[in-house]
């Protein structure tokens, strides 16, 4: 992976995290500085693995639907620049439904290379980069809650 596409990774991570904070900061006016700047560093490095990770599952999962998956699928600075633009555009905080369809034109830019790169079809490309997407995505929110979980009931027994 380039620098380049590292860095986007990394700025759209990190607009995903801001995404996510503002509204927790919101709810919580007297939060300090250092967990803010602690909740958006972890986040945006957890969110921009994410992001790192789609091409590679989507392209697992072309891999075991073919007998020769073809090239490894990475990102490029082209496929990686919609996906910058998406996450700073749409911030969950605007709406799921403007995010999730801003996610599925990068999916689409991703769709295409998969297609390419596997001699898949446009539509069985287009099942494996949703299923990843959403597999990574549930899996991300699940870990997510069970850290607030654990968090809340931590904060509890200390308060108690």
């Amino acid at each position: 992976m380039s620098p380049v596409v590292v860095v986007l990774l990394l700025a759209a991570g990190l607009s995903e995290a801001v995404g996510r904070v503002l509204p927790f900061l919101a709810r919580r006016p007297g939060t300090s500085w250092r967990v803010v700047v602690s909740l958006l560093t972890t986040g945006g490095l957890i969110e921009a693995a994410v992001f790192a990770l789609w091409p590679l599952t989507a392209w697992t999962l072309a891999g075991l639907s073919t007998s020769t998956p073809g090239d490894l699928l990475v990102w490029t600075p082209g496929l990686v620049a919609p996906l910058l633009l998406s996450a700073v555009l749409a911030f969950p905080l605007l709406g799921p439904l403007l995010h999730l369809l801003l996610l599925a034109g990068v999916g689409a830019g991703l769709v295409s290379s998969l297609a390419a790169t596997t001699g898949l079809d446009w539509w069985a490309a287009a099942g494996c980069v949703a299923i990843a997407g959403a597999g990574l995505g549930v899996a991300v929110e699940a870990v997510r809650r069970l850290v607030g979980r654990l968090t809340a009931a931590e904060v509890r027994a200390v308060v108690a």
